[in-house]
């Protein structure tokens, strides 16, 4: 699903960079990195999805070299094959609930919009708690509650791809691991990679592999 080599990257300031010579990671595994914040975890999952762009190297998911797209052909793969639970949601403030999980097949005509893509946005509202909230703004929401939503709309599509930045970051106990068994619980009834990110050991149970990030950036450890 995913091949990285060569890899280089830094930030625009140089205060930052990340290296990594090889990363294979394959269909339908379950990937988490491990580290503390500012070692470069989102950074490579921004660099996956095509948000950011490397200096060198490759980055190839399901065959196709990310870097190499145009932005438009970046965005169509991350909203037809991935799903992505960003790290501050990304949810607009204007939207209520329901229309923030729906909004994927708002922004492109690739994605069809009809009543079993309603239906499917319902029982994911519904399987993490929050199928009493539908038609509210998302401002209203508390802070562990806009990150159901966000985890809903990530899973909407069902992506090939699932990227979790700290999805489970503002969760208490009982709910995180409830949000883990739906990740968990989607990628094998869909085959689906799951890449995800964390600080959190709690979380780390159920993963094929766990990987400290400071020990795969090569940047930092040199």
């Amino acid at each position: 699903m995913i091949a990285i080599g060569g890899l280089r990257f830094a930030y625009p300031d140089r205060t930052f960079m990340l290296t990594i010579d090889e990363l294979s990671i394959a269909d339908g595994e379950k990937v988490v990195f491990i580290g503390p914040s500012g070692c470069g975890k989102t950074t490579l999952l921004h660099l996956v999805s095509g948000i950011l762009s490397p200096e060198s190297g490759h980055i190839t998911v399901d065959g196709t070299d990310v870097a190499a797209l145009s932005d438009a052909a970046r965005r169509r793969l991350r909203i037809m094959t991935m799903g992505f639970v960003f790290q501050d949601f990304g949810l607009i403030d204007y939207l209520n609930v329901l229309d923030n999980v729906l909004h994927p097949c708002r922004i492109t005509s690739a994605l069809k919009l009809d009543g079993a893509v309603r239906a499917r946005a319902r029982e994911l509202c519904e399987a993490v708690g929050i199928g009493d909230k539908l038609h509210r703004p998302v401002t209203q929401l508390s802070h562990g509650e806009r990150q159901r939503v966000a985890i809903c709309r990530a899973l909407l599509t069902e992506p090939n791809l699932l990227l979790a930045d700290e999805a489970t970051g503002n969760l208490e106990p009982e709910a995180k691991q409830s949000i883990m068994r739906m990740l968990f619980d989607f990628t094998a009834e869909s085959g689906a990679t799951l890449l995800a990110v964390t600080h959190d050991h709690d979380i780390l149970k159920g993963f094929d592999r766990v990987i400290d990030f400071r020990e795969l950036n090569r940047a930092e450890a040199a």
